[in-house]
């Protein structure tokens, strides 16, 4: 797909059904659990939840708050001993192709808290050299046509290949290995971006995978770059488009770590194995 141009005008609607597991199971018992669990999406223009549910087995879900970026926080604690824990998420969203801008959102961090680096985004010579490239290239235009050059760049850069990266892969070794899934092609958009003063955020969700016979995460990741003109735009160089009605938002953060949906410690619990299944469908309704 090429990438699209943000439009003010509204796009295709879609509902999308979720179920989502995450199952913990430890080789010897945890004695007591707590996850901060991002794993509500928002509801905003372009967004509409539905109906939403969390739950685990033996656990206590912690009454929701929303934080400073806007997102939607619960907590989790299990006290043990437990051999296992499964959280299951299921829902439904209604979605509308804003083409990537993000609006209606209610958040109050300011824009330039996400210019800050972190390890896993912290640029390499090979990312400044991406950059500063594409920014020569676009010297004069719209910032808008930089930021898209900077998403086509990072896809050209990074082959999509499952199984070839892991978690705490950061932008500068997934540049060097010129290969990586969806959380290496945002981070180092990120951080290409933000070499170039454009603050920029990682965004976790869901990604309905339609039938092209192309590969597809339904657990997805992308990134937003703030641009005056418009406000946060959503770029996902790993499918070379900007987000539609395809896509459920979860929340943002400086990096796949902040951002995760699931983030927790144990005491106990040696060997922890962890299971996640992610399916999406559209809706018949």
């Amino acid at each position: 797909m090429p990438l699209l141009m943000p439009i003010i005008s509204g796009g295709s609607k879609m509902r999308l059904t979720v179920e989502h597991r995450t199952h913990y199971r430890y080789q010897t018992p945890a004695y007591h659990a707590v996850q901060s669990l991002k794993l509500t999406p928002a509801s905003f223009e372009g967004q509409k939840v539905i109906n939403w549910s969390i739950t685990a087995e033996g656990c206590t879900i912690g009454s929701e708050f929303t934080d400073g970026n806007g997102d939607i926080i619960s907590t989790l604690t299990a006290n043990g001993p437990v051999e296992a824990i499964e959280i299951i998420v299921t829902g439904e969203v209604e979605t509308t192709d804003t083409a990537g801008i993000l609006r209606g959102h209610k958040e109050r961090a300011f824009p330039a808290v996400f210019l800050r680096s972190t390890p896993m985004t912290k640029s390499s010579s090979a990312i400044r050299k991406l950059a500063e490239k594409v920014a020569r290239k676009s010297k004069d235009g719209p910032m808008l046509e930089l930021a898209h050059g900077l998403a086509e760049a990072v896809a050209d850069a990074i082959e999509y290949a499952p199984g070839t990266t892991h978690v705490h892969t950061t932008a500068a070794d997934a540049i060097a290995d010129g290969k990586g899934v969806c959380q290496d092609h945002a981070h180092v958009l990120i951080s290409a971006a933000r070499h170039l003063g454009i603050p920029a955020r990682y965004v976790s969700g869901y990604l309905f995978a339609d039938q092209d016979g192309k590969p597809h995460e339904a657990s997805h990741a992308w990134a937003e770059l703030y641009l005056p003109e418009f406000g946060w735009v959503g770029f996902d160089p790993a499918n070379k488009c900007c987000p539609t009605d395809y896509y459920i938002r979860l929340g943002a953060g400086l990096d796949g770590q902040v951002a995760a949906p699931v983030r927790g410690v144990h005491t106990g619990g040696a060997n922890e194995n962890l299971d996640v299944t992610v399916v999406i469908a559209q809706s018949q309704q």
